[in-house]
């Protein structure tokens, strides 16, 4: 539980991360933040699956890009969804979302993944 609570907030810091990086990202309170980030992952958790299912063609055909876009679309909802969150376009969401995927992996990479031995 504790985990779970900590990678919240790990990934809270990483959308203001984002939005201190890029400008078309923005990001009024660090409880928006929080809000964001909780819903952000609600939504990769239940809608992105369906997405991806639906547009597996679209996905095929053009060598999973579309990946990309359907991340963006759903970062962009995040932000419509949310406030004190906000992106000013796609192209602020596709930049946006590409950046918290990066922060996020990274971060977790190293704040979560196991110790060697």
């Amino acid at each position: 539980m504790l985990s779970l609570l900590l990678r919240w907030i790990v990934n809270a810091a990483a959308l203001l991360l984002v939005a201190y990086l890029y400008p078309g990202v923005a990001v009024t309170t660090f409880f928006a933040a929080l809000m964001a980030a909780l819903v952000l992952g609600l939504v990769n958790a239940v809608i992105r699956p369906i997405l991806v299912i639906l547009t597996l063609p679209v996905t095929i055909l053009t060598l999973g890009l579309f990946i990309f876009v359907i991340n963006a679309l759903l970062f962009w909802f995040v932000a419509e969804v949310v406030k004190g969150f906000e992106v000013t376009g796609f192209m602020a969401a596709l930049i946006g979302s590409v950046l918290y995927s990066v922060i996020t992996l990274v971060t977790s990479w190293l704040l979560f993944s196991p110790p060697k031995k």
